[in-house]
């Protein structure tokens, strides 16, 4: 059962990644980007078939060895929630900050896209310890 977890939790973090990218910040992040809207819905199926693929990739580490090293009876989502924020802040964020220093990307970019890393791996591992599956 430890497989459904992160599963599960990138499913979550792929269907808040839609809310993010359309709803929340989707202008915002064409705009930064440059892309049309006609350019992102180029190969959407597998952009967006990849990414999740990608989401449930980054899930596994965070439930086998943060989440699921803890008591059972402190996999609540808040742990997992909060565990997951930091392994987004200081490691998702930071890797897409320095690919964007070089990239000279802008700050705004930055912002959407690394708190979307932050909020997606809460997101996830807030899910997967919630499950209490493991």
């Amino acid at each position: 059962m430890q497989f459904l977890e992160p599963i599960l939790g990138g499913i979550a973090a792929f269907l808040l990644g839609f809310l993010w990218y359309t709803v929340l910040f989707g202008k915002q992040w064409q705009a930064e980007t440059g892309i049309s809207d006609d350019e992102a819905k180029k190969g959407m199926g597998l952009t967006h078939g990849l990414a999740l693929v990608c989401m449930i990739l980054m899930s596994f580490p965070l439930n086998a060895y943060v989440i699921n090293s803890h008591d059972l009876a402190d996999q609540t989502f808040a742990h997992g929630a909060f565990h997951g924020a930091l392994a987004g802040l200081f490691y998702g964020a930071t890797a897409i900050g320095i690919h964007y220093l070089y990239q000279r990307k802008s700050l705004k970019l930055f912002l959407i896209d690394a708190s979307y890393t932050v909020a997606f791996l809460a997101l996830s591992g807030g899910i997967m310890a919630a499950l209490h599956l493991g």
